[in-house]
């Protein structure tokens, strides 16, 4: 019986422990939070809701935002401010752009994947990693380096799909896109062939499969109050992130030792093709501030912009085209058009030369395209900043210092009172005006961003996308392998598509041997 009691004891000590910890966060959430203040968003909810809806976060804050453009959302240490206004959103990122940053509440969350990266830093850190990325991106040289590596690894991509369809099977064209894109990026970013989509790098799949994990476990970090708890005691997640940092670690920093060796022994550090390069020349010039593990940092912030930007927005924009095989059509027909197929279509080697710069800006219809799915499923479904002084934004409501501001290009896409009444329907023909691409405001349409840190590899991203759509489109004819099957996201940093998308592919022409 003592034993018992002892027992019952303990549980019971336990158990008021836990409670008094757990009304001890509940003080933390709500206290001094201004709940009812009218100047203030709406409370609609805390951590704990998104917890719950986890799963179908983005779908949660469109329920929300249907009613209430700007509202909020309770943490321990701040409000989370959550707007679909693009008056408020130009505020933030462009007009009072010094008093919004990334804070360190958003470098703490996302450090262990992205470091100092420049999505990850403020100041001089990203003022010095935008110069030189941005003096990348102009250059006419990665231009055409980045050209001929689309065009060749898209060639390849239908090589494989074509193998697909001769012996009639489905195929994930989700996983095929994000290796065909991963090879790609490497290529142009980093000088490095990896193969990923013929299947011969082992590492490879397994750093992608490492990268696409932790993008998840960050993701969730935003919304679990415990995250540093878990991280401590390497429980959940947090453990598994810390196993796929290690992988990732080892890979990239391989890759950067790899290339300083290849320049070293060329004796050859100027007019480089790829990303990297550039970077190891400055940190020839300042060895001591731009490290390995600062390159390393640099590496993998391009590859979540480079890598998931373009096969996720490229495995929904031929999800879209399935439910909608008419606008698949009007693309394919676009691509016959601009590139005189009765001439020039029928082997794919040979179809992609004709893929010139040219050729693309005459896509108008093919970026429409591509930019409604953007709107509806953008590769980065939200992102935010932190309020460095109270404030009052545009629409009267105020923000108190350290608070997170967040704007949700998912939920933007589907805003009626942004887009008209038919903002959830894919409709390629609203981005234009007698056939010809017109762009929205991009405090609208932000899946880009806007403002000081819009996108640099905007046009980077499109020329990919274009280039890969028409060799596609060009030579096969997509379906849905299960009519059936619902298609949903999984929710990470990233959109990607739950469980892939399976489709079967019908070609459109006889093809000659490649």
């Amino acid at each position: 019986m003592d034993l018992l009691t002892a027992i019952l004891r303990a549980s019971m000590a336990s158990f008021y422990f836990v409670l008094i910890c757990f009304c001890a966060l509940l003080l933390r959430i709500f206290m001094g939070k201004s709940l009812k203040h009218p100047q203030y968003p709406p409370v609609m909810g805390t951590v704990f809701h998104q917890l719950l809806y986890f799963n179908r976060l983005y779908d949660y804050y469109t329920n929300i935002a249907r009613k209430h453009p700007t509202f909020r959302l309770l943490a321990p240490t701040q409000s989370n401010l959550y707007t679909m206004d693009p008056q408020n959103i130009e505020y933030i990122v462009k007009t009072n752009f010094n008093k919004y940053s990334k804070g360190s509440h958003f470098h703490e969350i996302l450090e262990d994947l992205f470091g100092d990266g420049i999505f990850n830093v403020d100041g001089d850190e990203w003022r010095e990693q935008r110069k030189i990325a941005s003096f990348e991106f102009s250059t006419r040289v990665l231009r055409d380096f980045s050209c001929a590596v689309f065009r060749s690894k898209a060639a390849k991509l239908a090589e494989t799909i074509l193998r697909f369809a001769a012996m009639n099977q489905t195929f994930d064209i989700q996983d095929l896109l994000m290796r065909c894109s991963l090879d790609s990026i490497f290529k142009v970013g980093f000088g490095v062939d990896l193969n990923c989509l013929e299947g011969s790098s082992e590492e490879g799949r397994a750093f992608t499969k490492a990268f696409d994990d932790s993008n998840r476990h960050l993701c969730l970090r935003f919304v679990d109050p415990f995250w540093k708890l878990r991280r401590i005691l390497n429980l959940g997640s947090e453990g598994a992130l810390k196993k796929n940092i290690k992988i990732m670690d080892d890979f990239v920093l391989g890759v950067i030792s790899n290339r300083r060796k290849q320049m070293f022994e060329l004796q050859s550090y100027n007019d480089k093709e790829d990303i990297l390069s550039r970077f190891l020349v400055e940190s020839k010039r300042d060895p001591q501030r731009i490290t390995d593990q600062y390159l390393k940092d640099i590496i993998l912030n391009f590859m979540l912009a480079g890598k998931d930007t373009s096969a996720g927005t490229l495995s929904w924009f031929l999800y879209l085209l399935c439910k909608h095989p008419l606008i698949q059509e009007k693309v394919a027909e676009e691509v016959r058009e601009v590139i005189d197929c009765k001439e020039n279509g029928t082997n794919i080697n040979d179809f992609v030369e004709w893929l010139t710069d040219t050729a693309l800006q005459k896509m108008h219809y093919l970026h429409a395209a591509l930019t409604e799915t953007l709107r509806l499923y953008p590769a980065l479904p939200g992102d935010g900043r932190c309020a460095d002084t109270d404030d009052v934004l545009p629409d009267g409501f105020r923000v108190k210092k350290g608070d997170g501001v967040f704007y949700l290009a998912y939920v933007m896409g589907r805003m009626t009172y942004i887009w008209g009444e038919d903002a959830e329907d894919f409709r390629p023909e609203r981005w234009l005006d007698n056939g010809v691409f017109r762009p929205e405001s991009p405090f609208k349409f932000v899946a880009f961003h806007a403002g000081p840190r819009i996108c640099l590899g905007k046009d980077f991203a499109y020329r990919q996308m274009k280039i890969v759509a028409m060799v596609l489109l060009r030579f096969f004819r997509f379906r849905f392998a299960d009519e059936t099957k619902q298609v949903t996201y999984k929710t990470m940093l990233t959109l990607h598509i739950d469980g892939g998308l399976h489709l079967t592919t019908i070609p459109r022409v006889v093809f000659d041997k490649f």
